[in-house]
């Protein structure tokens, strides 16, 4: 059996007249970009020559034709004769991780990485941007606004697309989508730079959920949780480091606008591996094709997965309608939790992009020098780390829901004594330091197992839709944050520090009623659960 048959595109030629028309697009940018090396590669102002607006249509062009060759499997979904009762299949739990697994785990942080390192590079991006384009630091802020903004719609929209035409077809669209983003770098003027930054949001939001929800589909129930979670750790964190490293290693060289262009290579990345991920068994069982679906299977688990498949696989009949979206999401035995998890994600956005942003500035309120301050930020971060290693174990070894909501307690308590500290008017460093580090681990563990949990619990029909929500939720949260610091809350210490804490409790009060546990049990056997506790 050719194990790349049943993950194969479509229409190839379609697929691959795409890819190169997206990146032809991209490259007509090139010579005008290289006209601005005698002048520190400084475009602003230069009026757009016809390549480079015959490349502007290339690319939407190109991402079409490319969806016409992953798309079609549709039509034969819906010949599939399945109905309203769908068939699951997924691997033997009792299968260790193999080559395969280990394979799709590398191939899925290195999608994550790339999703991650565009947004990340913003930071190293709006330095130059503002002195180019002259502009104030609160006009350059609208960028991170806008992207922030993109992130949340791409979250749901690529959510539901992975749900409808399949996890691989999202992922693989989302990265051609993300390398016609790169013509960022080489907008003369900031508005087409704020368009470009919506896109680029849009297609780097949807590789999140995405991968979550086919690593949780593809792996061993023994397995799954700490694989999601060090998924999210490992890939967020080797994302900013290439942010991190591209902008020293390019910026001086190439200026700012060379962090954008970076899409195009690291996106041909994510296509180039497209041929070592499947698409996931469950979505291909779920859509009537169970005999592609057991063919990667036996990737997964062996030959006895098509030998003898009552050993190697679990066929079941679900119930629930095929009909999905986000009113599913919130209505019968998803409503309660994906309500805790919606509030849990807007208030992780609330500190991740609001308390925290404007930590810095209220240590400086509080009489404390802005150099001292950012050293302790820096300490801070450097004791929070090994916290990812305390929230795999305790997700992995404990239980998942309780290790979840633990860490929302904790920050909550975190933010609650900020507010003591700021009532009190404590300037002890340790204190701060302390309190600081705290919060860093409890925030950082809140969002590493938010959408791990989420792709847990829903079914196969909503799981991505589920899994995008959820990161919207995140997102929308740093979209509110950042209206509020705006409106100057967040420059009242102990107003702000209360007034996200309140979501945050919210948020553990209705897990703590509707959540449910997800260590070592199997999809199906959540989905059971849910239903039983809904009745």
């Amino acid at each position: 059996m050719n194990p790349n048959r049943s993950i194969s595109f479509h229409h190839p030629v379609a697929f691959w007249l795409g890819c190169i028309a997206i990146i032809g697009g991209v490259l007509s940018h090139m010579p005008m970009f290289m006209m601005g090396r005698h002048n520190g590669y400084q475009m602003v102002g230069m009026p757009m020559d016809t390549p480079m607006l015959i490349g502007m249509a290339m690319v939407p062009l190109g991402v079409l034709l490319s969806a016409y060759g992953l798309m079609p499997r549709i039509g034969r979904m819906a010949k599939s004769g399945h109905g309203g009762r769908h068939l699951q299949f997924h691997v033997a739990d009792g299968v260790p991780l193999n080559a395969e697994h280990w394979k799709l785990v590398t191939v899925l942080v290195i999608a994550l990485a790339v999703d991650v390192l565009k947004p990340a590079t913003l930071g190293f991006v709006m330095p130059g941007m503002t002195r180019e384009y002259e502009i104030t630091k609160e006009t350059a802020g609208v960028l991170a606004l806008v992207a922030l903004t993109g992130t949340t719609v791409g979250s749901v929209v690529w959510g539901r697309i992975a749900d409808v035409f399949g996890r691989r077809a999202a992922i693989l669209l989302s990265a051609l989508m993300f390398i016609g983003t790169a013509i960022c770098g080489a907008m003369p003027a900031f508005g087409w730079n704020l368009a470009m930054c919506f896109l680029m949001g849009a297609s780097a939001g949807g590789l999140l959920p995405i991968t979550f929800t086919l690593m949780a589909e593809s792996v061993p129930a023994a397995h799954r949780g700490w694989l999601l979670v060090a998924l999210g750790g490992v890939g967020t964190s080797a994302g900013y480091l290439l942010a991190a490293g591209s902008a020293a290693w390019l910026v001086p060289e190439f200026s700012w606008r060379a962090l954008w262009l970076l899409g195009l290579p690291t996106g041909l990345i994510i296509v180039f591996l497209g041929r070592y991920i499947p698409e996931s068994p469950r979505f291909m069982s779920n859509a009537g094709l169970v005999n592609e679906a057991r063919e990667v299977l036996e990737r997964f688990s062996g030959p006895r997965a098509a030998a003898t498949p009552a050993e190697a696989v679990v066929v079941e009949a679900v119930e629930e309608a095929p009909s999905g979206g986000l009113a599913q999401l919130l209505r019968s035995s998803h409503a309660r939790i994906t309500w805790g998890l919606m509030v849990c994600g807007v208030a992780w956005g609330l500190v991740n992009f609001g308390f925290l942003l404007w930590l810095p500035t209220n240590l400086g309120s509080m009489g404390m020098d802005a150099t001292a301050a950012s050293a302790l930020l820096a300490r801070s971060a450097l004791l929070a780390l090994p916290g990812i290693g305390i929230v795999i174990w305790l997700y992995h070894r404990w239980s998942s829901i309780k290790a979840l909501v633990l860490f929302i307690a904790l920050t909550t308590a975190t933010l609650l004594l900020f507010v003591a500290m700021s009532m009190l008017k404590v300037q002890s460093s340790m204190a701060i330091v302390s309190a600081t580090a705290l919060l860093l681990v409890s925030s950082s563990g809140v969002i590493a197992m938010l959408i791990p949990y989420a792709a847990e619990i829903y079914p196969v029909h909503l799981r991505g839709t589920g899994s995008g929500v959820i990161a919207a939720s995140s997102k929308f949260g740093g979209i509110v944050g950042a209206g509020l610091g705006v409106m100057g809350v967040f420059t009242h210490f102990a107003i702000s520090a209360l007034l996200i804490a309140v979501p945050m409790a919210l948020a553990a009060a209705l897990l703590i009623r509707s959540g449910i546990e997800t260590r070592g049990r199997r999809l199906e056997e959540i989905q059971r659960a849910l239903h039983l506790r809904a009745r």
